[in-house]
């Protein structure tokens, strides 16, 4: 986590890029009112600070293939650290696995998974889950829908 200090340009910027990572320098320096090497400079201290960690392409699922997605809630045996990261270390490492949420309440891990179809979703269920040692409950709740919040929220805002 990062504690730099965040001005108003810097705060613009990220919203800016979080809306479209793909705007040129140029473009961004001005909206933002910026000389475009005032802009990179700033834009390189908030990759360097790890405020901005990447950039992604948004892909239609169903061009790859993915039929159906769904969150898999996961309750462990126990809450050992060391169970914990076992459970978190291979969820990550599966190829349907979009997301892994440690959470807290009635299940330890909410898991957004992306596959072909139902039989996909009961074999990587089957397989990949309950298998699992650390692991004593599933349920899975298919999506219907989904869309992303398009900016990450700002609270440091400076006024």
């Amino acid at each position: 986590m990062s504690n730099m200090e965040l001005d108003r340009i810097d705060c613009v910027m990220i919203e800016l890029l979080q809306k479209d990572a793909r705007l040129s320098n140029k473009e961004l320096a001005a909206a933002v009112g910026l000389a475009p090497s005032s802009c990179l400079a700033r834009v390189q201290r908030l990759r360097a600070e790890r405020v901005l960690n990447g950039a992604h392409a948004e892909v239609d699922p169903e061009a790859l293939g993915v039929g159906l997605q769904a969150l898999i809630a996961v309750q462990l045996r126990q809450h050992s650290r060391a169970k914990v990261k076992a459970f978190w270390k291979h969820a990550m490492g599966l190829p349907e696995v979009l997301a892994v949420f440690h959470v807290a309440g009635t299940h330890d891990f909410q898991v957004h998974v992306a596959v072909r179809d139902a039989h996909h979703l009961r074999d990587l269920a089957l397989d990949a889950f309950t298998t699992r040692s650390e692991v004593a409950h599933i349920e899975t709740s298919l999506i219907f829908e989904w869309a992303k919040g398009q900016v990450m929220p700002n609270y440091r805002v400076i006024r």
